[in-house]
């Protein structure tokens, strides 16, 4: 079987094909990050536009990438939500308008299953049950994980989601859209302990998070450091964001920890935007390491949004029967625990 995959919930157009003897035979993605750029955010309006021009040459090149045709596609997955709703929209009618055209079945994807699912595209892939640790920009979740579509949710974010938190303390230290990546650029050059950050809600029982308060004391540690030193200087720059950095990472291990303890699981994944973070990966390695368990990351490819982690957890779904009418729906706020199992 091979399912084409369309990825359009934010500002990334991914489009990959999954083949159930070969793997992924294609990955093509394109990113927004220059048109949004002068607007320190995503414009949805320009994204939804962006992906109507973007996402039919992708899919032309994903066909000549793995050399197939039309003919050789047996079913299209698409991000139905959460996400952008007008975003949504481009990517669910352009796969239903071909899935018409080529008589295949189609399939909405849960995007944040498709990050869950996208470590499963490495060799060395976890097995069930586990602990998923979902960090991005508009989601931070422990899920326990007993199957595809087997999730209970132990706790998410209360307000921010932590990449949320990183890019718009980036922005507050003046860094260019998007933030997150070089906040943590930025960390590397800093000293530790000058500034010590707290660890939000870790003080309480409880697996949920709360990272706006970061960002305002960022905002107060920037605004005391200009009225000392006059203004704000390189080097103060890095050390707040390694302070910031360390703070959501330790809270982000705390939690971890937790959660393994309290459902007596050995298996760590993480996934999402965030999970390419290096301090991140190597704090939580140490943390598995001393716990006698294991941890395991999608490549850094995917971590951000892409069609190969929608066409992988398409092609699961669609292998089982799974598939959808013409009607074009999407939702952009869709819980995971919503989602159907599938017999693993």
């Amino acid at each position: 079987m091979r399912v084409l995959g369309i990825e359009t919930s934010c500002d990334e157009t991914g489009v990959a094909i999954y083949d159930e003897q070969k793997g992924l035979v294609a990955n093509q993605l394109y990113t927004q990050i220059a048109l949004h750029a002068d607007y320190g955010g995503v414009v949805p309006e320009l994204a939804s536009r962006d992906h109507i021009r973007k996402t039919l040459p992708l899919i032309e090149a994903a066909l000549e990438e793995a050399h197939l045709s039309p003919s050789d596609i047996d079913g299209i997955a698409y991000t139905a939500g959460p996400g952008l709703v007008g975003a949504l929209l481009v990517g669910s009618t352009i796969a239903r308008s071909l899935a018409y055209a080529w008589q295949v079945p189609a399939l909405g994807v849960h995007h944040m299953e498709g990050h869950l699912l996208a470590p499963m595209l490495e060799e060395n892939a976890p097995s069930f049950p586990f602990i998923a640790l979902l960090v991005s920009g508009g989601h931070t979740q422990l899920v326990r994980v007993d199957g595809v579509g087997l999730y209970q949710l132990l706790g998410e974010s209360i307000d921010d989601a932590a990449g949320e938190a990183f890019d718009k303390t980036a922005k507050l230290l003046g860094l260019d859209y998007p933030g997150g990546a070089a906040l943590s650029r930025l960390a590397e050059q800093g000293m530790p302990n000058r500034f010590i950050f707290p660890k939000p809600m870790t003080d309480r029982p409880g697996l949920d998070f709360s990272f706006s308060g970061l960002k305002t004391f960022a905002a107060n540690t920037i605004n005391q450091s200009i009225k000392e030193e006059g203004q704000l200087t390189e080097q103060t720059k890095c050390d707040i964001a390694y302070a910031f950095q360390q703070a959501v990472v330790e809270t982000l291990m705390i939690k971890c920890k937790r959660a393994l303890k309290e459902t007596n699981l050995t298996r760590l994944v993480i996934a999402g935007g965030v999970s390419a973070n290096k301090q991140l990966r190597h704090s939580l390695a140490e943390l598995m390491q001393q716990l006698k368990g294991e941890v395991f990351y999608p490549q850094p490819q995917f971590c951000t949004d892409n069609g190969a982690m929608i066409a992988y957890t398409g092609f699961l779904r669609l292998k089982q029967g799974q598939h959808q009418d013409l009607a074009i729906e999407v939702r952009p706020r869709w819980a995971m625990t919503e989602l159907n199992p599938i017999n693993n």
